[in-house]
């Protein structure tokens, strides 16, 4: 269940952006990840709000996983989203996108 350890990771993440912003709440959490990640989202989102349910600095806290589709390059020079074949010249193109969960974004209530 690496899905608790990503969940946990955008709470220490959040925590520390928010404490050194002199936050007083975090409002909103937004996540990328990737379709090719294996990263179910419904459960880092489940885990995520269980971790954090008894902390005031996370009342209320939104966290918005936005789906990335597989982005991939060929040397032939293809650029699309086929990640076995390439549709061009039949090798096996690079992978540039798809594969992250990354924290794009932290909103958070100061004073």
């Amino acid at each position: 269940m690496h899905e608790y350890g990503i969940a946990y990771d955008i709470v220490v993440t959040s925590r520390r952006a928010a404490l050194e912003n002199k936050a007083k709440y975090i409002t909103t959490i937004y996540v990328d990840v990737g379709e090719l990640s294996i990263v179910n989202p419904d459960q880092v989102e489940f885990l995520f709000t269980t971790i954090v349910e008894d902390d005031p600095l996370f009342h209320e806290t939104k966290l918005i996983c936005t789906k990335v589709p597989p982005q991939t390059r060929c040397a032939c020079g293809y650029v699309g989203s086929e990640i076995f074949v390439c549709p061009e010249c039949g090798q096996l193109p690079a992978i540039e996108k798809g594969k992250e969960v990354v924290v794009t974004r932290i909103e958070v209530e100061a004073d």
